[in-house]
């Protein structure tokens, strides 16, 4: 009994400690959400206390622990908000459906982000440069690799 209790408190501690960057991934808790007790300021219990009601949450059949379908189900709920809030944003005609044209983001040109790559002006990017900006992007996210699907 205590070796459960012990895994599901650090499970919801884990789940509280990663609230701040998933709000910033996707529009999660705003900051009075997250200020339970209304102080202007969000403490470290206010945040695990936001981790245990997201782990509960997500805990569908109540047992104490996450299951693959209970992640997964968690998962595809979060994607489905997203696209919706990315179709709401970009589909200007509102037909329900995103051309290309909608979908050009001017923050994102391609040309823009080659000519990073190609550091040497050549017009091509090579391996040493792929890699180099591989480097780059790896330490911008603070040495975590991307997992490949």
């Amino acid at each position: 009994m205590k070796r459960t209790t012990f895994i599901a408190a650090i499970a919801a501690a884990a789940v509280g400690l990663t609230t701040l960057s998933a709000m910033a991934r996707e529009r999660g808790p705003d900051f009075a959400t997250l200020d339970a007790d209304g102080n202007g300021e969000v403490t470290l219990s206010e945040l695990q206390a936001g981790g245990e009601a997201r782990f509960e949450t997500t805990d569908t059949d109540g047992d104490g622990f996450l299951s693959l379908t209970e992640l997964e189900a968690a998962t595809q709920a979060r994607a489905s908000e997203r696209a919706a809030r990315t179709m709401e944003r970009m589909d200007a005609n509102d037909d329900g459906k995103l051309s290309a044209e909608e979908l050009k983001n001017p923050r994102r040109d391609p040309s823009r982000m080659f000519e990073r790559l190609d550091a040497d002006g050549s017009g091509g990017i090579s391996e040493e440069e792929f890699q180099e900006a591989r480097a780059k992007m790896q330490e911008h996210r603070g040495g975590k690799k991307r997992n490949k699907n």
